[in-house]
């Protein structure tokens, strides 16, 4: 797992993991592409890739998909990918995060090697939004169950990737 604040270096930490792991690894994009802005990330993020990667899209249903034996699959990223569960509930916190578990423990029974970048969101403090508030719950959740099943965790601050676990 690598998780830090937005814009922190966490993606192109991951990448080059995935990459120290295997010559072509997975890419499994959990984003939707809504308006202009995002489409301008993915296509940073699909620029930096090149061809070395194979890419695969999901926003929701990640257990649905086969991996080969040993296979290295990088999830960009759970935030995203909560997100979207989170809305896809209504903004029910329990129902995103029991929809979002069932994914992540589906995925931990194959036999692959799995990266996965997320947020800490709750670092900048309670916001006055409720839905934030309900979403950042979901958030922290969801990234400490996560945290507890992985082997490494790492935390990026301005680009440096710290080992927590």
């Amino acid at each position: 797992m690598v998780t830090g604040g937005q814009r922190s270096g966490k993606s192109v930490f991951a990448e080059n993991l995935a990459l120290q792991l295997s010559e072509h690894p997975t890419y499994l994009a959990t984003a939707r592409v809504l308006d202009k802005e995002m489409e301008n990330r993915v296509a940073i993020h699909k620029e930096r890739r090149k061809d070395v990667w194979r890419n695969i899209e999901a926003p929701l249903y990640a257990d649905v998909i086969s991996f080969e034996e040993k296979e290295v699959v990088l999830i960009d990223c759970l935030t995203l990918w909560a997100t979207n569960w989170f809305f896809e509930k209504n903004e029910d916190v329990n129902g995103a995060a029991l929809a979002l578990k069932e994914q992540i423990e589906s995925l931990h029974k194959k036999d692959a090697t799995f990266i996965i970048v997320t947020n800490e969101v709750g670092l900048g403090g309670v916001s006055a939004n409720s839905m934030q508030r309900k979403f950042t719950d979901l958030q922290g959740y969801i990234n400490q169950y996560v945290a507890s099943l992985a082997e490494d965790v790492y935390l990026t601050i301005s680009g440096i990737p710290v080992k927590i676990k």
